[in-house]
């Protein structure tokens, strides 16, 4: 039974010029992914880097992993997770069993995390196994300039609203039979609940990245 974790890092980010190799507490982004991979040595048992720049692809050798060369028809804005995924496993050609997708804009990760989510996934025998995360927002829609509250009734408190969850891209965990055929979560993928400030950092702007410095040296005191 082989596990391998994949960490799709490619070039040209527009919001945060070069956002995947920027320096969050003395690392660069991308090595946070790479060495919590290697911390759970005992599930993983390699780490590849998907990526289509050469910056990145020297950091990531640099950190121990082994880097696979995205070709440029899936390095565009628009190209799905997936893609990437596909292309991995088509590229090592080997027998993979379970595929741990770790977001490099996703650097901060509670210790434990992926050892509680694989125990589950594992002993459940799920196909697929994603983190998310509650939100405590009032939301809602606006058309012709009125606001149409979605998820409470105007007046309801902040804490009597019905629990809705987010998909925080912390942790992904799946069959590398169900990536081939297309899909990350399947239908019965498992939402594995984080109730840490973690699960609100997903790095695309410098506002994100800030937070995420803040959070990285708080936990750190």
């Amino acid at each position: 039974m082989k596990t391998i974790a994949i960490i799709p890092a490619r070039g040209g980010s527009k919001r945060l010029h070069n956002k995947n190799i920027l320096a969050l507490g003395g690392l660069p982004l991308l090595a946070h992914s790479i060495l919590y991979a290697k911390f759970n040595s005992d599930i993983i048992d390699a780490v590849y880097v998907s990526t289509d720049d050469e910056a990145i692809k020297k950091v990531a050798i640099a950190y121990g992993a082994l880097v696979i060369d995205r070709p440029q028809q899936l390095s565009g804005d628009n190209e799905p997770t997936l893609s990437a995924l596909q292309h991995v496993l088509q590229t090592i050609n080997e027998s993979i069993d379970d595929v741990v997708l770790l977001q490099p804009t996703n650097p901060l990760r509670e210790e434990n995390l992926l050892k509680e989510a694989f125990e589950i996934y594992k002993f459940e025998n799920y196909t697929s196994l994603f983190t998310v995360t509650r939100n405590h927002y009032k939301l809602g829609r606006i058309e012709n300039s009125k606001f149409l509250p979605y998820n409470y009734e105007i007046g309801q408190r902040s804490q009597d609203l019905d629990p809705l969850y987010f998909e925080n891209g912390l942790l992904y965990i799946t069959k590398a039979k169900t990536i081939l055929d297309g899909t990350i979560i399947s239908k019965n993928a498992f939402p594995f609940i984080v109730n840490h400030p973690f699960g609100n950092v997903d790095i695309d702007t410098k506002e994100d990245f800030d937070y995420a410095e803040f959070l990285y040296f708080k936990n750190r005191e």
